[in-house]
């Protein structure tokens, strides 16, 4: 029987020569295994780019990732027991190694027995030294390298090459929890990765419960934004247990995308329709609160006349605070006379629409406004120009006061309507959209500033040119009004999954006008709704966010950007936010984008599992470069020549950075991103019949 020196002499393949904390350089002994390795007990390839090796030490082995090869041409052989190198002076060739250590190989008796079992432990505790010699792993620590241990082993997601096609699985808790970025260029299999990672999670958590024999259906909630209609085919048979959403109009099996404007907030609306913070965005934020809290145009008198002699009551109570030069001067004197015709032409307009007591209030608001400004009241003709100036000179603390007294008498005498308690601008409570623009107006007229109803007029026709589009109508006032409950349930999910664990927002058709609202107004619903849950359940709803084409909506921002939001900015901080706090709350995020240089920083920062397809662009390369371990920065030179369905797993799903070649997934269960067939179409192997009749009736339909 061999002794242990003697298996561990069989393996050894060379000598540590150079030790570095991310690099160490190994040279090979001259007998070492040129293209297979035999003396591991199956044959395998050696030496090759991302293969495994161990150093032995005290605390088991360090194991390293080859990211080197080469030859150095030695001036004379280096053979052991030979001392003939002054016969022939010819230079030798020598091979070496560079390898990157990852981590740390132990060996942990099993319970029960006298045998050992090999585990893997992230980071390096001891490094080699010099001499140190250098061997391969046996089949068995190969697969102890690859293969994960206990919960690690949840989901299989494909097999290493490079480990005798070891078993590469992770677990869900870390894949989703702490958000996943699916990186590669179009073709390089991505989309096919992601719709692979919920299925086989979905199928492995369904035998679980099987085998724990828990009934009712896998409690999970994927929520998929497909900004190109890839995913809706792709779980169609999974049938009661994915559900739909698309632009109407559609068939029976598919749901209406709905996005009611009341769900917005307020940062949402401002984006939507460009208001400027100096005047349009306070008064947009005043027109929401008051149409969430139920005011109306068509609302009745007494509580129109309850909002108006409330503004008046502000406006004079601010000018007792602020001082004598707001109505005793130049042009504060001016502005307050013309403000007491209006609050008199006001009291006797709804002098007439009311009566009894406070009917005979405002007309005695209006005699009092009328005395207070003729005795102060003093035009005179400009002699250059002939025409007549209207001026007011200086009123006195004490006429201000008596305005604001009879203001005070009228809303003691108005009934304080239900509609007056305060609605959050950010609430989703349901309100009348079509009176949204008209209600802005109204609030400008209202404050009786001429140049308030300019800077109002470009807003609220902003607003109806908007939601009069005849594209935008189905999606943001559907026929069929959901309540937020129902929204819940659809969108989210109901108790238990009771409605399908997958949920595909086909958002191809959503105009473009809209998609960036729609995609952060979805996104932070769902966010906020964890939040909620956790905050009334004490506890956290798993939920995995899924967002196609991630560089579109999550787009790095710039050092210019203007103070009004826009509604790329309102989507890409919407998930910046789910980035840095959705994990508290059970959200994961799953990002897939075939431009990860064009992504927010921000939001790649906080992803702590990256599935790394090909990637050919150099800027591409060098951020998803700077994004991993200094250390691991070799095995990433691998990344433009990966073939398709190959990818790198790398971050905190893994123990230790893996190539992996992703499980099979049939073509009926791929999102819909496949090459178009050129070829097979000029030749006549497919047809492709063509009615532009239809297309075009349902175009402008």
């Amino acid at each position: 029987m061999s002794t242990i020196v003697e298996n561990l002499s069989a393996l050894t393949i060379g000598t540590v020569e150079v030790v570095s904390p991310n690099e160490i350089k190994v040279l090979l002994e001259l007998d070492a295994p040129q293209a297979t390795a035999l003396n591991t007990g199956i044959p395998s390839g050696f030496p090759r780019l991302n293969g495994y090796v161990l150093i032995p030490n005290e605390t088991g082995a360090v194991v390293g990732i080859i990211a080197w090869l080469g030859i150095e041409r030695s001036a004379f052989p280096k053979r052991t027991g030979y001392k003939d190198f002054g016969l022939i002076d010819l230079p030798f060739p020598l091979r070496k190694l560079s390898i990157t250590p990852v981590g740390t190989l132990v060996s942990v008796r099993e319970k029960g027995t006298n045998g050992y079992k090999f585990r893997l432990e992230r980071g390096v505790s001891t490094f080699p030294s010099v001499g140190d010699p250098v061997i391969l792993p046996t089949h068995e620590q190969l697969r102890s390298i690859v293969e994960s241990q206990g919960a690690d082993r949840r989901i299989q997601i494909g097999t290493s090459p490079l480990a005798g096609n070891s078993v590469v699985s992770v677990d869900p808790d870390k894949l989703f929890g702490r958000h996943l970025a699916v990186l590669g260029n179009t073709g390089s299999g991505k989309s096919c990765s992601v719709a692979g990672l919920i299925r086989w999670s979905l199928t492995e958590a369904s035998k679980e419960r099987a085998n724990t024999n828990q009934a009712g259906r896998v409690n999970a909630r994927f929520i998929i934004l497909d900004p190109n209609g890839e995913y809706s085919e792709t779980f169609s048979d999974l049938k009661e247990d994915v559900r739909v959403f698309r632009v109407p109009p559609v068939e029976d099996a598919v749901h209406s995308l709905s996005i009611p404007p009341w769900m917005w907030n307020s940062q949402e609306w401002t984006a939507f329709a460009s208001a400027a913070p100096g005047v349009q965005r306070p008064l947009l934020l005043r027109a929401l609160r008051e149409l969430k809290a139920g005011k109306r145009l068509l609302e009745p008198t007494n509580n129109k006349i309850n909002r108006l002699f409330s503004s008046y009551r502000a406006i004079l109570e601010s000018m007792l605070v602020d001082g004598a030069h707001t109505f005793s001067t130049f042009p504060g004197s001016k502005d307050f006379g013309l403000r007491l015709r209006k609050i008199e032409i006001d009291a006797l307009e709804y002098g007439g629409k009311t009566s009894g007591d406070i009917a005979e209030s405002l007309n005695e608001l209006a005699q009092c406004c009328k005395k207070v400004a003729d005795n102060c009241y003093d035009p005179y003709v400009d002699k250059k120009s002939g025409q007549r100036v209207e001026k007011y000179n200086a009123f006195s603390e004490k006429d201000v006061s008596t305005v604001l007294d009879s203001v005070l008498k009228i809303l003691a005498k108005v009934p304080q309507s239900s509609h007056d308690k305060l609605a959050s601008e950010d609430a989703p409570i349901p309100f009348r959209v079509d009176e949204f623009a008209n209600h802005l107006e109204q609030l400008a007229r209202e404050s009786g500033s001429g140049q308030m109803l300019q800077f109002v007029d470009f807003l609220a026709m902003r607003i109806r040119m908007l939601l009069s589009d005849s594209r935008l109508h189905p999606v943001i006032s559907p026929d069929m009004q959901p309540t937020f409950e129902q929204w819940l349930t659809d969108y989210v999910g109901a108790h238990g999954s009771s409605n399908g664990q997958i949920a595909i927002l086909d958002l191809s058709l959503v105009p473009p006008d809209v998609i960036h609202i729609s995609i952060a107004v979805i996104a932070r619903i769902i966010f906020e709704a964890t939040q909620r849950y956790r905050k009334v359940c004490m506890l956290e709803l798993p939920t995995v966010l899924v967002l196609e084409e991630a560089h579109t909506f999550v787009h790095r921002g710039t050092e210019t950007e203007e103070n009004i939001p826009t509604p790329i900015q309102m989507c890409r901080r919407t998930f910046e936010r789910i980035a840095r706090e959705g994990r508290k709350f059970g959200l994961g995020l799953v990002l897939s984008s075939q431009r990860p240089s064009e992504l927010s920083p921000t939001v790649l920062a906080q992803c702590n599992t990256f599935l790394l397809h090909r990637i050919v662009n150099d800027k591409d390369q060098e951020l998803v470069g700077k994004l991993v371990p200094d250390t691991l920065g070799a095995l990433l030179r691998e990344l433009p020549s990966l073939p398709t369905m190959q990818a790198i797993l790398v971050g905190w799903a893994t123990p230790i950075p893996a190539l992996v070649e992703m499980k099979y997934l049939p073509e009926k269960q791929r999102p819909r991103s496949s090459d178009p067939k050129f070829w097979d179409v000029w030749t006549g192997v497919e047809e492709r019949n063509i009615d532009w009749n239809s297309i075009s009736k349902d175009w402008t339909s």
